[in-house]
């Protein structure tokens, strides 16, 4: 008998220990991961009662908390409501967070590890929790720009610093109103989910960095640096441009968009091949590099890495193991080669920075309610993409794009622009992408910017790079400089 008590004595202690570990265990490691759940109403009703932190546009709040008269003590709200809305995300109490409000929520509601100090403060002194700032690197000229400039357009705008990083820019249209999705009306924030979530142009989506698209001939700058990076070719270098490129193993040859050879010759110099955007040279020299050289060379400058993990980017795309064919249609962007636009304003930018890659970030600092610094986010080198005397050659050539080739509609009056267009193509039965990527002044850069178009409502023959996101690149990069 006094066996089996101790038995069950014992199972009871063992039973009492693993409940306290595991208590110990939730409180200490996953309380931050468990309070951020979507899905933890408890931990929401909670912190829908919180004096959450602003997001900021230097001191211009993009959303911040205001008191409310119904059961919730503070109601979030967002003053520029759809321009930012891609980037500041929402925060719902039925559909909980996205963007900055959900990858920095511990930040904003003043539960993070950092922010214990100022906890322990206000609880000694008896005042409620308060959130703290997050500050973003946001241009709000620039930004507003991208946004006007996209009207009426689905597409995309990513603008960045060459020398830091910063994002300068980050537009996705169409868009979406987030005060729709903080409503303390739960019947209206139920409506407009449903209406976001049904509607065919994804309004909810951000296209600058979580849409992958076929990048068309702005892949062509990758091509370009792979070729001269290789020391088998300069800017003079005369490469096979004829009107149509027999391919092995297919009888389907790559041919130009004109169905010419390139500027009246089948033997153009590399620069003349990129001022006039040709396939077949492109894809010749794609064909002599050979795929692991491209693919190389697309990684330096980012492709296969996620960037801006407080927006849960996705990496850009360079296929794994092209034929022969599938390499020419790769060396110009198309076949199954896919980036973000966020990643062509890197490939831009890169070139800009005498050929380095700085690692693109979109929050500048994060303090506590009283002002207190506790992070803030320093320029990192994420790749040496080409040397800079390969950078100069490219900006060069891009120059030469703008000031004589298909990027002419990008030009600034009084500053050197550098650029590439491109037209992507994607299925039969849908119109091209117009892309442009661009960065200025040429000789000491400010912004880098990346602009795609997927649709504008207008004749399939009238879409072009040059024609559609050229302008609005311009528009963007003017913002920046006129500062």
């Amino acid at each position: 008998m006094n066996s089996a008590i101790r038995r069950l004595a014992m199972a009871a202690i063992i039973l009492m220990l693993a409940l306290m570990a595991n208590s110990t265990y939730l409180q200490a490691f996953r309380a931050n991961e468990l309070n951020g759940r979507n899905d933890n109403r408890r931990v929401r009703d909670s912190q829908f009662s919180v004096n959450r932190g602003p997001i900021l546009i230097g001191s211009t709040p993009i959303a911040k908390s205001e008191q409310s008269s119904d059961r919730f003590k503070f109601q979030r709200t967002y003053p520029a409501g759809p321009t930012y809305a891609p980037l500041t995300g929402f925060y719902s109490y039925l559909f909980g967070r996205g963007g900055i409000e959900l990858t920095m929520n511990s930040e904003l509601n003043g539960s993070d590890p950092s922010m214990a100090f100022r906890r322990i403060i206000d609880v000694i002194s008896n005042r409620p929790q308060q959130g703290g700032s997050v500050t973003l690197t946001l241009n709000a000229a620039a930004q507003q720009a991208a946004y006007a400039g996209l009207s009426g357009k689905t597409g995309a705008v990513v603008a960045l610093e060459p020398k830091t990083g910063k994002v300068l820019a980050m537009v996705s249209r169409p868009s979406y109103d987030p005060n729709q999705l903080a409503s303390h009306d739960l019947d209206k924030v139920s409506d407009a989910w449903k209406r976001l979530n049904a509607d065919p142009n994804k309004p909810l989506s951000n296209r600058a960095a979580k849409e992958l698209y076929p990048p068309g001939s702005t892949f062509k700058l990758v091509t370009a640096a792979a070729a001269l990076s290789s020391g088998k070719y300069t800017p003079e270098t005369k490469v096979n441009s004829p009107a149509e490129l027999p391919l092995p193993q297919t009888t389907q040859p790559l041919v130009n968009e004109d169905r010419r050879n390139c500027g009246g010759s089948d033997n153009a110099t590399l620069t003349v091949a990129l001022r006039l955007s040709c396939n077949t040279a492109f894809g010749s020299v794609g064909l002599d590099l050979g795929p692991d050289v491209l693919r190389d060379q697309a990684a330096k400058f980012g492709f296969g890495e996620k960037q801006l993990p407080e927006l849960g980017a996705v990496a850009s795309q360079f296929p794994g193991d092209p034929n022969q064919p599938q390499t020419a249609q790769s060396a110009i962007g198309q076949f199954d080669v896919r980036a973000t636009p966020l990643q062509m304003a890197m490939v831009s930018a890169g070139i800009a920075n005498k050929g380095e890659v700085m690692k693109p970030y979109l929050v500048q600092n994060v303090k506590t309610a009283d002002l207190k610094t506790v992070s803030e986010t320093k320029p990192e080198s994420l790749h040496q993409a080409v040397t800079p005397e390969v950078a100069s050659q490219l900006t060069t050539m891009m120059i030469d794009v703008v000031n004589n080739g298909t990027g002419k509609p990008g030009r600034i009056s009084g500053i050197q622009v550098a650029g590439k267009t491109g037209t992507a193509q994607t299925a039969p039965d849908r119109p091209p992408f117009a892309w442009f990527t661009a960065f200025a002044p040429a000789d000491d850069p400010k912004v880098a910017v990346a602009v795609l178009i997927e649709k504008a409502n207008i004749s399939r023959d009238d879409i072009a790079g040059g024609k559609l996101a050229a302008p609005i690149a311009k528009s963007v990069m003017e913002a920046v400089l006129n500062q």
